[in-house]
């Protein structure tokens, strides 16, 4: 089985597929989206819960997807449950067989929410960070998420050095289509020497972007210092992220 951990220690350019949040208990779809995708990524991520919106749980969908022999990154927030519950899930999560995890703060609920769901908050990034750490300190790859800072934004490394320092070894940058800005960013990354505690995956749309252009930037940004991959966010048809890969070609070794 491809795994998103092997991959990366590997030094191979890797991989990833995103599939769409899921918010109906029929995940039929979703694992036969999973399994179109397989053999052509390294791993499959699964987000958490939007702001407004409960889905299935990261951990049961990653349960069904390793029985089918498909590595999986799951993802989970701070906004929707106190440390308890984070320790539960990352415990649940190491006794299924997952070996890497995106862990986040989580966005707020947006001030149009009709959700009647409090935000918890219980812990801060780093601390979510650190507990999965200290659960599991030699077999969980663990990653945090960032975005491409628009130009002029005063961006600073020291929040992402704080994450490295409780545990996270992979940021994976939210979707950004504009490939100087990712240069820039990315130039800043190993200037500040944060590609050096880091594995970078940038994270790209291949339905926003259409298939030739997305091909084209997964070929740029494959070739920019200090990127080790890419994680395309799937919608709901595989045929799209399996072009674009196709289309892009061989791609390097990290």
């Amino acid at each position: 089985m491809n795994t998103f951990q092997g991959a990366l220690s590997s030094g191979a350019f890797t991989v990833t597929a995103e599939l769409p949040v899921i918010d109906q208990a029929d995940v039929s779809a979703c694992l036969r989206l999973a399994s179109a995708l397989a053999e052509h990524v390294d791993a499959i991520q699964l987000g958490d819960h939007l702001p407004d919106t409960a889905r299935v749980s990261s951990t049961a969908l990653a349960a069904l997807l390793l029985r089918e022999g498909i590595d999986v990154t799951p993802t989970l927030n701070c906004r929707d449950r106190n440390r308890i519950a984070l320790q539960s899930e990352i415990l649940g999560m190491r006794a299924i067989g997952v070996t890497s995890m995106l862990l986040v703060r989580g966005e707020a609920n947006s001030v149009r929410s009709q959700s009647l769901a409090r935000r918890v908050f219980d812990v801060t990034g780093p601390e979510l960070i650190a507990m999965a750490r200290e659960i599991d300190e030699n077999r969980l790859l663990l990653g945090t998420g960032d975005q491409v800072p628009p130009p002029g934004t005063d961006w600073n490394a020291s929040a992402l050095l704080e994450q490295s320092a409780a545990g996270a070894r992979f940021l994976h940058l939210h979707p950004c289509f504009e490939l100087d800005l990712i240069r820039s960013h990315m130039a800043r990354l190993v200037e500040e020497k944060i590609t050096w505690h880091y594995s970078v995956i940038l994270t790209l749309s291949p339905t926003e972007q259409g298939v030739d252009s997305c091909a084209q930037m997964i070929r740029d940004v494959s070739g920019i210092p200090g990127v080790s991959g890419i994680n395309l966010v799937c919608r709901d048809d595989p045929g799209t992220v399996i072009s674009c890969l196709r289309s892009a070609g061989p791609l390097p070794v990290a």
